[in-house]
């Protein structure tokens, strides 16, 4: 599978991020020559343990996230942060865990936006949204670099191509820049070749890197 880094919006202090700074992306990236392909969506869902005793919650994980990505309609991946575990599943354990009712939702996100070409990569550009809603919470970048599977190889090549679009994008003097925050994988048991699981990790880690994000706004607020 090709290595994949995926970026998220960091809006500079006292900004938000909102959809005309979306729109100027998407331009960006067409600017330097990206065709756009088509739609991409994500999701991710947050779920919390569903216990008729207050006191059982302490006993689940807190930091539980499920995740669906479009490379791979049929599986459905599970996340427990805090202890650094993931797991590939069937897609219909999501309707297993509705019926076993042990975890409710608690939040669901999409990721939601434009696929381009661009040479060896692949842009993926969308926004943040929760479900029902179209309350934008944070932009997300994929950078995929197709002949590679190799983060170790692929490394240098993606950093090139990162400042590069950094570069391209200072141009426009938007009010923040993207940020590559890379997870320990082999915390999580992955190895060198990139895989889906790789993928979930790295939208984790991106959601709690926007929760921190909208928090720190708030609190600047308050």
């Amino acid at each position: 599978m090709p290595l994949k880094w995926v970026l998220h919006w960091q809006p500079n202090a006292g900004s938000t991020v909102n959809s005309q700074i979306l729109s100027e992306v998407s331009q960006c990236v067409e600017s330097i020559n990206g065709v756009k392909e088509g739609r991409w969506r994500a999701t991710l869902t947050f779920y919390k343990p569903h216990t008729r005793e207050p006191t059982q919650a302490s006993e689940f994980p807190r930091d539980f996230l499920g995740i669906s990505l479009p490379e791979q309609p049929n599986k459905y991946y599970l996340i427990i942060r805090g202890q650094r575990i993931v797991l590939e599943a069937d897609s219909s354990i999501q309707t297993l865990m509705e019926k076993l009712q042990s975890y409710k939702t608690r939040v669901a996100l999409y990721f939601d936006g434009f696929q381009y070409q661009l040479g060896d990569f692949q842009l993926r550009v969308g926004k943040v949204v929760p479900t029902h809603s179209e309350n934008l919470r944070g932009i997300v970048m994929e950078v995929e670099y197709l002949p590679i599977s190799s983060m170790e190889k692929g490394r240098q090549v993606m950093e090139e191509f990162v400042d590069i679009w950094q570069e391209a994008l200072s141009k426009r003097s938007l009010p923040g820049h993207f940020v590559h925050i890379e997870p320990n994988f082999a915390d999580y048991g992955l190895a060198d070749s990139y895989s889906s699981q790789h993928s979930a990790v790295q939208y984790a880690t991106v959601m709690a890197q926007l929760i921190a994000t909208v928090q720190a706004v708030q609190s600047m607020r308050s």
